[in-house]
């Protein structure tokens, strides 16, 4: 269907960084589906802004669409949902500072990148975590499980679960207990 659309973004989605973001999906049924995920690579020490990691969630990377793998496997192409909303915070941290000169074959340097990476990513993992599990709670329909050993740090987490409450209203109705 031929249709006239407008994405806006804000600039600071631009910045790259540790962001966590949520999708806010309705299906075509009106089913309101949530996807959460969060940037900072697990193999390499980088850290896309939200906006690049909007558009390959719905792309057709075999290895970067897992918003389109979860709604094809539930039996709904994308293409058919009412809506996409990103709920993206951040950066919580910005990316790890690469010299100007970063090749990923320097194989030491890429080990001192990632040594500082890590850390970050396990935090921001870790509110990935608390988040998908806060909506959970708060009767949100999740389309992912997210896995994370590391727990969050309730000082941290509090202004961010607040602020993906904004959002995601029945959020305030759940009681943090930690």
């Amino acid at each position: 269907m031929i249709g006239t659309h407008k994405v806006t973004l804000p600039p600071s989605m631009l910045q790259r960084g540790f962001w966590l973001y949520a999708w806010r999906v309705i299906a075509p049924d009106v089913q309101e589906l949530v996807y959460v995920g969060r940037t900072g690579d697990n193999s390499s020490p980088n850290a896309s802004p939200a906006y690049i990691r909007m558009g390959q969630h719905l792309g057709s990377a075999e290895t970067q669409n897992a918003l389109r793998k979860h709604l094809v496997n539930r039996g709904i192409p994308p293409e058919t949902c009412q809506s996409f909303d990103l709920v993206a915070h951040g950066p919580i941290y910005p990316e790890v500072e690469k010299p100007e000169n970063f090749s990923h074959e320097d194989q030491l340097l890429r080990k001192q990148l990632m040594e500082k990476h890590i850390p970050l990513r396990d935090i921001v993992g870790a509110m990935e975590k608390q988040l998908a599990e806060d909506l959970g709670k708060a009767g949100y329909t999740l389309l992912n499980t997210v896995k994370w050993r590391h727990k969050v740090d309730p000082e941290l987490w509090k202004p961010i679960r607040a602020a993906f409450a904004e959002h995601f209203p029945r959020l305030k109705e759940v009681v943090d207990v930690r």
